[in-house]
């Protein structure tokens, strides 16, 4: 076969046309690769998305529901202490007054806070009046006294001459009669010597027992009387009390004898006591007892003033609470507890004791609830929470 070679010409009029296919092939593949990157960086961020929301909605719940530790407190065996509040007073206040007829006051020889001892003398009262009539009586009885003393002498005499026949036996028992009736004046005037002389020393107010002056209500110069009231108040031997008042209830937990501490109001100093009586009845009114407790004498113990006591009443089960579970308001002690389910909800309590150990709950719960420990400040009743559990101690 001829093979024939055919020269192609071109005109000035034809319009040549190269094409360049390895360049055609690489924007091909430049546009795929663009959108695979746009395909992988589509995937990722939506796929991110939701993760991210479901982190969100896990955070947002574990903010609306909190989780709290509690304890189930049980019960255990304390010691039972009775918390009782009351006035502090002498143990036996005596009002010390005008024994007398009363006068001018010209002198006072204590003033409160004064220790003083049985029979001292503790104001005295114008006499003037009294001295004089006691010395006329004191004369009255000399002159009685001479009398008496010269009836004796005649009656002596005419009993000697009875037996010479000079006396009659009639004119001796005239003097007999004369002689008794002389001795009788005597003793009249003494007795009444010795009454003025008594009414002049009750003119002297004097302490009726030793122990400490409570009050001053005598100034020097004051006109006094049987009916001027108590010109002095007395504590018998400096021995003061409390008098606690109770309830019904924790009175008959209290008995004669049972120690106690007593803390004055606005003091940090607690002193030891101790029961000396119970109130044998309830006052109708106020539904209380009265209960005594004995103090020792401390100037800090001030009759009149108010005081806190906590008396030791034996043992007793009930919940022991950390101080930091129990909270208080102006509607006074309580807890949160945790019901079924895990909602707060306030419960009233009485607080039967404070110490190391922690809070006795004497009323209010069982010792079988879910207590909240210590983030109760920060719940509210009805919240939902989530309760994690510590052993209680």
């Amino acid at each position: 076969m001829r093979l024939m070679n055919r020269e192609s010409r071109f005109g000035p009029s034809d319009t040549l046309i190269v094409v360049d296919r390895s360049k055609g092939r690489r924007n091909i593949i430049i546009a795929v690769v663009a959108v695979l990157v746009l395909a992988v960086a589509a995937y990722m961020m939506f796929a991110k998305k939701p993760a991210e929301n479901a982190a969100a909605a896990d955070a947002g719940g574990r903010g609306q529901i909190p989780t709290v530790t509690v304890i189930v407190p049980g019960r255990s065996e304390v010691a039972r202490t009775v918390t009782a509040s009351g006035a502090l007073a002498a143990r036996r206040d005596q009002p010390v007054g005008v024994a007398g007829e009363g006068g001018l006051v010209r002198a006072v020889l204590v003033d409160a806070g004064t220790w003083v001892r049985q029979g001292q003398v503790l104001a005295t009262i114008d006499r003037s009046v009294q001295a004089q009539t006691a010395a006329q009586l004191a004369a009255q009885v000399s002159a009685a006294r001479a009398d008496a003393a010269l009836a004796q002498n005649e009656y002596e005499r005419s009993a000697a001459l009875v037996d010479r026949g000079f006396v009659s036996k009639a004119d001796l028992d005239r003097k007999r009669a004369a002689r008794d009736a002389a001795a009788a004046r005597v003793r009249v005037a003494e007795a009444q010597l010795g009454a003025t002389r008594a009414q002049i020393g009750r003119l002297d107010v004097r302490a009726p027992k030793s122990g400490l002056i409570l009050a001053r209500n005598v100034e020097v110069g004051q006109i006094v009387s049987a009916g001027s009231g108590a010109l002095f108040r007395l504590a018998e031997g400096g021995e003061m009390e409390m008098r606690a008042q109770m309830s019904q209830q924790d009175l008959a937990l209290v008995h004669t004898g049972m120690p106690a501490g007593v803390t004055p109001i606005g003091s940090d100093r607690t002193f030891s006591g101790r029961v000396w009586q119970v109130a044998p009845t309830i006052d109708p009114t106020s539904r209380q007892g009265q209960v005594r407790i004995s103090v020792p004498y401390d100037p800090a113990i001030r009759p009149g003033g108010f005081a806190e006591a906590k008396i030791a009443a034996g043992t007793m089960t009930a919940p022991l609470l950390p101080q930091s579970a129990v909270l208080s308001d102006e509607k006074g002690n309580y807890v949160y507890i945790i019901d079924g389910k895990n909602q707060v909800q306030r419960r009233d309590v009485k607080i039967g004791s404070v110490d190391d150990q922690g809070v006795t709950v004497s009323e209010g719960i069982s010792g079988a609830e879910t207590v909240v420990l210590s983030a109760g400040p920060f719940l509210n009743p009805g919240q939902k929470i989530s309760p994690k559990r510590q052993a209680a101690r």
